[in-house]
Parts: C-alpha cells; sequence; structure tokens
C-alpha cells in the first residue's frame, strides 16, 4: 500500500506539473498574440501616421503662405520652417522623405507655397529657385566687414539710412535685449560683456541678401542678417555642446581666421597654429586685433603698435579678444570646428598671397627674410 501511494503521489505531481505547462503555454500563446496585435496596430498606426505626413496638408487649400528660406538654411532648419508655416505635416518625415529621394541644393529666398502642394512640388520649388516674391534688388555683405564698415560701405550705400543711424540701431539696448529673447540661442549674455565693443559685431552673416520692399527698416534687414548667422551655425550646435563652447566663441575664432585669411590661405591649417599657440600658452599674435583695437586702418603696423593696452590686442592678452571683431563666411567658421592637424606654431603670407608655415621660430624669421623682406 505503501508502494501504492508513493506512485500515486507520483503521477499526482506529473499530473500537476503537465497542467503547469499547459497552463505556461497558455499564458505563453496569449501573451505573444497581445504583443503580436500590439506590433501589428502600432505598425498600422505607423504606417499610416507616415502615409499621411506624405499627402498634401490641406488638398483643397489655395491660400498662398508666404515662406521665407533664410541664406545657410540647412534641411533641418527648411523641414521645421516648413511645419511651423504649416506648409507640411511633419518636419522628420520630410526629412526622411528628402534624403530618400537624394535631394539636395535648396535655394534661398522668399516662396509662396500652399497647403495643397505635395512634397515634391515643394521640394522642386525649393531646389529650383522658384519663388513667390522677386527681390526688387540685393545687398551685399562681403566677408571681413567690422560693423562700422557694413554701416558705411552696405547700409549707407544700399539704404536709405545713413552710417550712423544703423550704428545707433545696433547699439541700441532695448533693442539688443529684445533680439537676445529672439535668438536665444545664438546671442547669449557674452555679447554683453564688459570688454565688448559692439554686441552685434561678427553677428550679421556676410552674404547676398534679397530685399522684396521698398525701404525695409533697419530691424528687417539686421534681423535678416542673424537668421542667416543664426542658420549658419545651427549645424554644429550639438558640437559646441559636447565642446562646452558657445557661438561667441566660434565668431570670435572664425573672426580672426577671416581676417587672417587671403584667397590662397587654408583656413584649417591657420585654425591648427592658432589652436597649437593656445595649447602653449603663447599669445596669439594676430595683427588684425591690434588694428581693431586701434579703431584705425593701418597697411602696417611699427613695433610701437604692438605694446597698444587693448582687450582686444592678442599680442597684449592671451587667448580669444573678448569678441568677434569682423563678419566671418562659412569657410572661416567650419574651419574653427574641422582644423588640420599640425604642429605649425607660426605663419605669414607674401603679397601673393601664399602661405609658409613654421614650426620653429628661427624658420618663421627665414620665411620673413626671404618671402617678406624688411
Amino acid at each position: 500500500m505503501e508502494k501504492q501511494s508513493k506512485k500515486d503521489v507520483m503521477f499526482d505531481r506529473m499530473k500537476e506539473k503537465k497542467k503547469e505547462v499547459r497552463v505556461v503555454r497558455r499564458i505563453v500563446l496569449i501573451v505573444a498574440l497581445v504583443l503580436l496585435v500590439v506590433v501589428a496596430v502600432a505598425g498600422w498606426q505607423t504606417y499610416s501616421y507616415v502615409t499621411d505626413a506624405l499627402e498634401p496638408v490641406d488638398p483643397d487649400s489655395e491660400e498662398v503662405i508666404d515662406v521665407e528660406v533664410p541664406i545657410g538654411s540647412n534641411l533641418d532648419s527648411i523641414a521645421a520652417l516648413l511645419e511651423d508655416n504649416g506648409v507640411i505635416k511633419d518636419a522628420r518625415i520630410y526629412k526622411y522623405y528628402v534624403k530618400f529621394k537624394n535631394e539636395s541644393e535648396f535655394q534661398a529666398g522668399n516662396y509662396g507655397l500652399t497647403q495643397s502642394m505635395t512634397l515634391d512640388e515643394i521640394t522642386e520649388s525649393l531646389k529650383s529657385g522658384k519663388v513667390y516674391h522677386e527681390p526688387l534688388y540685393t545687398i551685399n555683405v562681403p566677408e571681413g566687414l567690422t560693423l562700422e564698415e557694413i554701416a558705411e560701405r552696405v547700409i549707407a550705400e544700399n539704404t536709405e539710412y545713413t552710417a550712423e543711424q544703423f550704428m545707433e540701431q545696433v547699439q541700441d539696448e532695448a533693442y539688443i535685449d529684445e533680439l537676445m529673447v529672439k535668438y536665444p540661442d545664438l546671442l547669449t549674455e557674452e555679447i554683453k560683456g564688459e570688454n565688448v565693443k559692439f554686441a552685434l559685431e561678427g553677428y550679421l552673416f556676410p552674404a547676398t541678401y534679397p530685399i522684396y520692399e521698398e525701404n525695409p527698416s533697419l530691424t528687417v534687414l539686421i534681423e535678416q542678417m542673424l537668421d542667416a548667422t543664426k542658420a549658419n551655425i545651427e549645424p554644429y550646435q550639438s558640437v559646441l555642446q559636447e565642446e562646452e563652447k558657445s557661438p561667441h566663441w566660434l565668431l570670435t575664432f572664425a573672426s580672426l581666421l577671416e581676417e587672417e585669411a587671403t584667397a590662397k590661405s587654408d583656413r584649417q591649417t591657420i585654425a591648427s597654429v592658432f589652436y597649437n599657440r593656445m595649447d602653449e600658452d603663447m599669445p596669439l599674435q594676430t595683427d588684425p586685433t591690434v588694428i581693431y583695437a586701434m579703431g584705425e586702418h593701418k597697411d602696417r603696423l611699427f613695433n610701437s603698435d604692438y605694446e597698444f593696452e587693448d582687450p582686444y590686442s592678442t599680442y597684449t592678452n592671451k587667448g580669444l579678444p573678448p569678441g568677434p571683431i569682423a563678419a566671418a563666411g562659412a569657410s572661416s567658421i567650419e574651419a574653427v570646428l574641422d582644423p588640420n592637424q599640425t604642429d605649425y606654431l607660426y605663419f605669414l603670407a607674401d603679397s601673393e598671397g601664399n602661405n609658409y608655415f613654421s614650426t620653429s621660430y628661427e624658420q618663421h624669421l627665414e620665411y620673413r627674410d626671404e618671402h617678406i623682406g624688411n
């Protein structure tokens, strides 16, 4: 009887295990079915969402929406601009769509777009530069100009405003405060630094600007240039954050490259020289900062000029100056964040714009005697 009892117990346990296995299988099956349904539903919702996002916002709309694409805008900023203006449904989907079709080379301008346009039509319009409003005229801001030079050579010569009116506007503290609210990622407290000469120095991007009004206000002109600067810096924001650097630092560094560069200059190698000198705790000793500090253009600096005491002088101070000394172009901005890797500590340029880089002061002096003379 005792042996039979043990068998019964064993059979009972086997029955229980079989029941447990069946229960587990049922649970697994139910969970798998639920997950399958969830995945299927999620997949269908994603498919539906993407399909819907690829369609026009409103196929029946005839309202023309004026969209201005700033100079230097990249795909991210253009997609966000289109979504903000209600021309597309989802900026992310549009970016994937454009990349999938391998589209590029969008044109800056003022476009008339409608919610009834397809993504193909929008893309083709932005590529071809077929704008809704043709500009009345254009204003060109060359690379390397200071704020005062922009006032005299650009504003005074191409608009109804005087250089004095422009300089008064860009130095208006209340207006600067408004701009800092409007461009928080670009205009930081650094532009109000104690030793900064002009808050907006180096922040008005050099480019050719289309003008759509007969006599636009100074604020319209200034903010058009700030929009271009913002568009050109946005692609580097993540790099700046990783390096714990600011747009002010970037534009300051880039302005030195812009002023030192010639038509043949390799900005990336010049950038490496500045980085190397800062790593060695050496002053940058770049002449344009002395000229900017003195406030007057000079074709040649004398020994006494290099002793001129000013926060902007990189002869009497180490590191970068308090702020930009001119408007830097896209190539100078890019060179700051992508310098060549060299050991150079010195460089000079001859009258034809050829650069000569050296690792020692002795070699630098030899190049000077050979290519510059006395």
